[in-house]
């Protein structure tokens, strides 16, 4: 009764059972990695956040490639913002989505290093693209400031394209060397997200912190891939039982076709 398992079809659908197993399984791996990967991103996340600030020059130095382990570390810096030398960052967009520009102001530290501090967003409400945004002043004399540390901006990592022949004080990406080299001064790795003295008026709008990655969708998905793994084998009993009762029922029905009396 199970001969029709050798059957063209049959040895078809078998074999995409078989190969539909592991396959599911090592999806379901796959999506476990990445839970890990996210929750031990989230509590790297959390740990730089929540830890106390320290003086940034603990935690970069001129040419120093900030790492992951200390992206978000809050640091503090004292220095006097320069705004002579001010840029903006373009294509920048904010909590609404709205397209606009991140205010990069040096902060030149009390031993002659310069900081780059991210201040935050502003609109891109110009009288064009080329025009200069009207940026609020920093404040004025020696202050202190927190932020958030950040590793230098790369095509590579961001995805936005480093045009050529900007609008002067224009810039795609935030890069500690290529500030380094328009400044003319040392340049401490990175830069920080300001997050402390709050700006007056609420602009520029403070850069928000990073959210967390939703691990658990990833949990879930494991555990969806394996499921279907298990079902997999099940689906293909259920089928062999069903072909073979229609089977066996067809062939009663033939039977008893061939045994009718015939007609008179």
């Amino acid at each position: 009764m199970y001969r029709f398992l050798l059957s063209r079809q049959w040895v078809i659908l078998t074999l995409v059972a078989l190969l539909l197993i592991p396959t599911m399984i090592r999806l379901g791996f796959w999506q476990m990695h990445r839970y890990e990967e996210r929750t031990a991103r989230n509590q790297l996340v959390s740990d730089a956040l929540h830890a106390p600030p320290v003086p940034v020059e603990r935690m970069t130095s001129p040419g120093h490639t900030v790492s992951r382990d200390e992206r978000y570390r809050r640091v503090t810096a004292t220095g006097t913002f320069d705004t002579a030398h001010e840029v903006v960052v373009r294509r920048r967009v904010n909590s609404d989505e709205e397209v606009g520009f991140h205010v990069l102001t040096p902060l030149v530290l009390t031993d002659g290093k310069v900081l780059m501090v991210n201040r935050g967003w502003i609109p891109a409400d110009g009288p064009s693209q080329t025009a200069f945004p009207k940026i609020p002043a920093p404040p004025a004399g020696k202050v202190t400031v927190t932020g958030r540390l950040m590793p230098d901006e790369t095509t590579a990592a961001s995805g936005i394209k480093n045009l050529q022949g900007l609008p002067d004080r224009q810039i795609m990406l935030i890069n500690s060397e290529r500030e380094a080299e328009r400044l003319g001064a040392e340049v401490l790795g990175g830069y920080i997200a300001q997050t402390a003295p709050e700006p007056k008026g609420d602009t520029p709008e403070p850069i928000g912190a990073p959210g967390d990655e939703d691990a658990a969708l990833n949990y879930a998905y494991a555990i969806q891939w394996w499921l279907f793994a298990a079902g997999v084998p099940v689906g293909w009993f259920v089928l062999v039982r069903r072909e073979r009762r229609d089977r066996a029922a067809a062939a009663v029905a033939q039977d008893r076709k061939a045994e009718a009396p015939a007609p008179v």
